[in-house]
């Protein structure tokens, strides 16, 4: 978890502690809240600690317990504040994958350009329909997720609109790995394969493929996307990061640049494709 998540973790909990202390009466005990919240002390405990993160139903439950509902808007906002940039999948997929990709869509929408890399998959934005089926439905069945595939896959294909509009650039890299992880049907990833082939030469897309035995000045990492300059959405196993300042914007747009340096693209990428579907047939 990350050490400014923390922090606002544990400011949030050092106000709620306050708001105990301060209840119109006199202060109440982390037991004599509990009990009147029905909670479990322990909760309390966590949640004033740093410990747990606050659910808005949480935080509006303490406000009233403590007798001063009218803060409610205020820890909401601190809630939402630190949340908005480590957005975990377990909160994120309780609705299922179809809310995700809107949200992902409304920010593409606004965007000019858009820098993606990506090490393990082909990028969403270029992904064929059943390509992007079966990586919802490999992602729903580890996150036991709400299994809303058909709905996800057509907010997916939805989103790739945006390439086929006038002054719009999507600069994506893919590292050679991810044209050979059978997480599909090899049939499946055969015409995803034909897919990014047809892609190079679009005026809308730069397509650059990093081959397996390229020199990397920097290790491959986890996959990153940049809308413009204004934020950055990395993905980790527990979460998605949602990063709108200027260093982080900086930091990542730096990296992606850093890796094009070992990037094919053209007639190159073309043959890196190719080797891949060669590849494929042998198996």
């Amino acid at each position: 978890m990350s050490t400014d998540f923390q922090q606002a973790r544990e400011a949030l909990g050092a106000r709620l502690r306050e708001l105990r202390f301060s209840v119109p009466g006199g202060r109440l005990t982390g037991t004599q809240l509990a009990q009147r919240l029905g909670w479990p002390h322990s909760k309390v405990y966590k949640l004033e600690n740093g410990q747990q993160t606050a659910t808005p139903e949480d935080l509006r439950a303490w406000a009233e317990g403590v007798g001063q509902p009218e803060v409610f808007d205020e820890l909401d906002a601190r809630l939402r504040g630190f949340e908005s940039h480590i957005r975990s999948w377990r909160r994120q997929l309780a609705a299922g994958h179809r809310p995700v990709q809107d949200r992902w869509n409304a920010q593409v929408a606004q965007a000019t350009t858009i820098y993606a890399w990506e090490e393990a998959v082909v990028p969403g934005m270029l992904q064929t329909a059943d390509y992007a089926r079966y990586i919802f439905l490999r992602y729903a069945n580890l996150q036991n997720s709400v299994p809303d595939t058909d709905a996800a896959v057509r907010a997916r294909m939805k989103r790739q609109e945006w390439l086929y509009q006038a002054g719009r650039k999507l600069h994506a890299l893919v590292w050679e790995a991810a044209l050979h992880a059978l997480v599909c049907p090899p049939s499946v990833l055969a015409s995803q394969l034909d897919r990014l082939a047809g892609i190079i030469g679009m005026d809308t897309v730069e397509l650059g493929i990093i081959p397996l035995g390229a020199s990397l000045k920097i290790p491959t990492a986890n996959g990153f996307w940049v809308f413009d300059d204004r934020l950055v959405i990395a993905e980790d196993w527990h979460a998605e990061l949602w990063l709108d300042d200027s260093d982080s914007v900086a930091a990542y747009t730096r990296v992606w640049h850093t890796l094009r340096e070992s990037a094919v693209y053209g007639n190159d990428a073309h043959n890196v494709i190719n080797a891949a579907r060669r590849a494929l047939r042998e198996r």
